[in-house]
C-alpha cells in the first residue's frame, strides 16, 4: 500500500512574486481570498475614522459655540480675541483711602488693599489688570472698558457684619414691606415645628382675649409693623416694672414705646425714681432692648434712608454698640445690637441658585457662607437665641450688612449648626457672583474712594502686535519646510496637525476672552508661539519612532502600531511636565508672567488632543494606501532611505521573495516576511 502525507496547510498563501504568478489560492474560488480584503481593511479603518469625527465634532461645537455666543448672548461675544492691557488699553482708576481727620494709613493696610483688590479682579476671569501703589493711593489699570458698578465693586470695603435685629420699621406708612425671609431650616426641625403649631392654636384665642381687656393701648400689631415688639422677661425685668412689657407697637407709636425701655427715661414726665440709663449694668444679652437709650431712639426717628451718606456711617458704627442702619433697598430702617459676627470667620463663598427648604429653584439668586469652626459655633448659638424669641417680632431676625447696609434680615426658625449660611436678596446673577468674590476674598482693611477714573492707551501698541503676529507666521512656515524637507509626504501630516491646533487654539482663546474675561497679552502671544515648537516636537517623536520599526524591516502598518505605542508614553510624559511647569509659573506668579503661563498650558492640552485625535488616526489610515503602505520614493518611508533592506512583504497581498529559493528548501513563513528584513 502507498501512502502519501499532504503537505502542511499555510495560514495565508503569498505570492512568489510582484505580478501574481505562483499564487496557490485557499478556497476553491480564484477570487475568494481577494474579496475578503476590502472588508478587513474597511474594519481596520473604522476606529480611525470615528475619532477623526469626533474631533471634528468638537471643532465645529467650539466655534458654534463662539456663533452663538456673538448673536445671542448679552454682552455679544467678539470674534476676535480679547486683547490685554498692553495691547488694547483700557482705564486706570486712582482710588484714596478714607480715614479719619488726622489719621495716617499704614503701608501694610495699602498692601493687604492692593492683595485683595488684585484678587477679586482675578476672581472675574484672567483679566491682566495691574494694580499698584501711588503714594497713600491705590491706583489700578482694567483692560477695556469696565462699567460703573465693576469700578464701583472695586473701591467697596465689603465688610460684613452679622447683628441682631432690636427695632425694625418701615420708612413709610404707606410703605409695602415684602414678606420678611427665613434662615433655611434643617429639616430634623420642620415636624417639631409643625407639631408645636397645631399645640398654640387652641392657645390663641385665649390670649388675643387677654390683650384686649387687659390693656388700655389700642394700638394694633398691623402687617406694617415688622415686629418692634417688647418681649415679657427679654431684658430681665418683669411685667410688673413696665406696663408696656409685652403688648405689641404699633409703627406709629414706636418712639414712646422706645423710649419706655427699663432704664431709659420715657421723657419728661418719666418717673424720676427710675434709675440713670449711666448707672445701669450693660446689658448681657446683644438683643436687650435695654441698649436702646434716648439719643438713639432721636436719631432713629430722625434716621432718613434716602439720604446719602447713611451707609457710610453705619460702616464706621463702633461694633461694641447698637446702631441704626437701613436696608439696601431703602424701605425699612432698624435699630441693631452690636457686631456678632463678621466676614473674617467666613472660609468660602459662592453664589447660586436661591432653593428653599423642599428643594424647588426660585429664580432667585443667593450667596452661600460657609464659616470656620469657631464661627459656625458662634452663629449656632446666636441662632439659638434668636429661636427663643416669638416668630413676627423683631428681636427674632438677624440683619447681614455690608459695607453699612441691610442686605437682608431674615426671621430665625430654627438652630443652625452646620456652619453655613445664605445670603439672600434681588441679586442678579452676575451680581451675586461679585459679591461672592469679595467675601471670599475678604474685606478690605480701609474704604477708598476713586479719585479719577480715565481711559489709558495701549503700552505697546498694535505694531508689536502684527510683529508678534509675523513672527508667529514665520515660525509656522520655517517647521513647514522642515517638515517636508526631513518627511516628505509624511510631513503634510504634521503641517496639517499645526493647522488644527491653531485653529483649536485661536478658538478656545476666542471664547474664553467672552466667557472668562481671558484677555490676550504680548506674553500670552509669545506663549503660543512657543508652543508651535512644542506641538511639532510631539511629531517627531512620533515619526521617529514609526521610522525605527520601518528601520527594523516591519511594513508601515504594522510599524505605526507599534510605534504608536512607544511613542504615546513618551507624548503623555512630556506634556505632563509641561503642564506641571505652566501650573507652577501661573501659581507662583503675576501678571505678565500668568499670561504666559495659562497660554503655554492650554496649548499643552490641545497638542494632546491633536495628536490622540488627529496626527494618529490620520496616520493610521494612510497606512492602509499603496503610497504609504509601500513605502513609495517620496512618501518618507521609504526602507532604503531608512537604511534598511526592502522587506520581502510589499503590501496588499503582493510578496517579494529576497533571494532564489533554492531547491528543496521552504519559502519563508508569512512571519519571518512581516517580522523582519530576511
Amino acid at each position: 500500500m502507498t501512502t502519501s502525507t499532504p503537505a502542511p496547510r499555510r495560514d495565508e498563501d503569498l505570492a512568489g512574486d510582484a505580478d501574481g504568478r505562483g499564487r496557490r489560492q485557499r478556497g476553491g474560488s480564484g477570487g475568494s481570498g481577494r474579496g475578503r480584503t476590502p472588508r478587513r481593511r474597511n474594519a481596520r479603518l473604522r476606529g480611525p475614522f470615528r475619532t477623526l469625527m469626533s474631533l471634528l465634532l468638537i471643532t465645529l461645537l467650539l466655534f458654534a459655540s463662539i456663533g452663538g455666543a456673538r448673536l445671542w448672548a448679552e454682552p455679544a461675544a467678539s470674534l476676535t480675541p480679547q486683547l490685554g492691557l498692553d495691547l488694547a488699553g483700557g482705564r486706570q482708576i486712582v482710588m484714596e483711602p478714607l480715614t479719619e481727620e488726622g489719621a495716617s494709613v499704614s503701608a501694610d493696610q495699602l498692601e493687604q488693599a492692593i492683595d485683595i483688590i488684585r484678587r477679586r479682579i482675578d476672581g472675574g476671569g484672567v483679566a491682566e489688570a495691574e494694580v499698584t501703589r501711588s503714594g497713600q493711593n491705590v491706583s489700578v489699570a482694567i483692560p477695556g472698558n469696565p462699567s460703573a458698578d465693576q469700578v464701583e465693586a472695586l473701591s467697596r470695603s465689603s465688610q460684613l457684619q452679622f447683628r441682631p435685629v432690636l427695632i425694625a420699621q418701615p420708612t413709610g406708612p404707606q410703605a409695602e414691606v415684602p414678606p420678611q425671609r427665613t434662615l433655611p431650616l434643617p429639616p430634623s426641625l420642620l415636624q417639631e415645628q409643625l407639631e408645636e403649631a397645631e399645640q398654640l392654636e387652641g392657645g390663641e384665642d385665649s390670649v388675643d382675649e387677654g390683650s384686649e381687656g387687659g390693656s388700655g393701648d389700642e394700638a394694633e400689631q398691623t402687617e406694617g409693623n415688622r415686629g418692634g415688639t417688647r418681649l415679657d422677661g427679654a431684658n430681665g425685668d418683669s411685667a410688673a416694672d413696665d406696663p408696656l412689657a409685652g403688648q405689641p407697637v404699633a409703627a406709629g407709636d414706636f418712639e414712646g414705646a422706645a423710649t419706655q425701655a427699663p432704664g431709659v427715661p420715657a421723657g419728661d414726665d418719666a418717673d424720676s425714681t427710675a434709675p440713670p440709663a449711666d448707672e445701669t449694668a450693660p446689658p448681657t444679652d446683644p438683643s436687650s432692648l435695654e441698649q436702646i437709650t434716648p439719643e438713639l431712639s432721636e436719631e432713629f426717628t430722625a434716621l432718613d434712608c434716602s439720604a446719602p451718606g447713611v451707609a457710610g456711617e453705619v460702616a464706621a458704627a463702633p461694633a461694641d454698640e447698637p446702631t441704626v442702619a437701613c436696608s439696601a433697598e431703602g424701605d425699612e430702617k432698624f435699630i441693631l445690637g452690636p457686631v456678632e459676627l463678621t466676614g473674617s470667620s467666613v472660609t468660602d463663598a459662592n453664589a447660586g441658585p436661591e432653593t428653599v427648604q423642599g428643594g424647588a429653584v426660585t429664580g432667585r439668586w443667593q450667596v452661600n457662607l460657609t464659616f470656620d469652626g469657631e464661627g459656625g459655633q458662634t452663629f449656632a448659638e446666636i441662632t439659638s437665641r434668636l429661636y427663643g424669641y416669638p416668630q413676627g417680632q423683631a428681636q427674632n431676625r438677624f440683619a447681614t450688612i455690608l459695607d453699612g447696609e441691610v442686605i437682608t434680615a431674615p426671621t430665625v426658625n430654627g438652630v443652625i449648626s452646620g456652619g453655613t449660611a445664605t445670603i439672600s436678596g434681588d441679586f442678579t446673577p452676575e451680581e451675586s457672583q461679585a459679591l461672592a468674590n469679595q467675601l471670599e476674598f475678604g474685606a478690605l482693611p480701609l474704604s477708598f474712594e476713586v479719585q479719577t477714573s480715565e481711559q489709558i492707551s495701549p503700552t505697546l501698541g498694535g505694531e508689536q502686535l502684527r510683529w508678534g503676529v509675523v513672527a508667529g507666521i514665520i515660525g509656522l512656515l520655517l517647521v513647514f519646510a522642515y517638515m517636508l524637507v526631513q518627511y516628505h509626504a509624511l510631513g503634510l501630516v504634521a503641517i496639517g496637525s499645526l493647522i488644527i491646533a491653531a485653529l483649536l487654539a485661536y478658538g478656545s482663546v476666542t471664547l474664553l476672552g467672552w466667557a472668562n474675561n481671558f484677555r490676550l497679552t504680548m506674553a500670552g502671544v509669545t506663549g503660543l508661539i512657543v508652543a508651535i515648537g512644542i506641538t511639532a516636537d510631539s511629531f517627531i517623536v512620533y515619526f521617529e519612532r514609526i521610522r525605527d520599526e520601518v528601520r527594523a524591516g516591519r511594513p508601515l502598518r504594522y510599524a505605526v502600531d507599534t510605534g504608536w505605542e512607544r511613542a504615546r508614553r513618551t507624548l503623555i510624559i512630556s506634556d505632563v511636565v509641561n503642564l506641571l511647569a505652566a501650573a507652577v509659573l501661573y501659581l507662583l506668579s503675576e501678571s505678565g508672567v500668568r499670561a504666559f503661563a495659562f497660554a503655554l498650558g492650554l496649548t499643552t492640552v490641545i497638542d494632546l488632543l491633536v495628536v490622540f485625535m488627529f496626527t494618529h488616526p490620520l496616520v493610521s489610515i494612510l497606512a492602509n494606501t499603496r503610497f504609504f503602505g509601500e513605502g513609495r520614493k517620496w512618501s518618507g518611508m521609504e526602507p532604503e532611505r531608512l537604511g534598511a533592506k526592502r522587506s520581502a512583504y510589499l503590501g496588499r497581498g503582493r510578496v517579494r521573495e529576497p533571494d532564489v529559493i533554492a531547491p528543496g528548501r521552504r519559502r519563508h513563513t508569512r512571519e519571518e516576511l512581516e517580522g523582519g528584513v530576511v
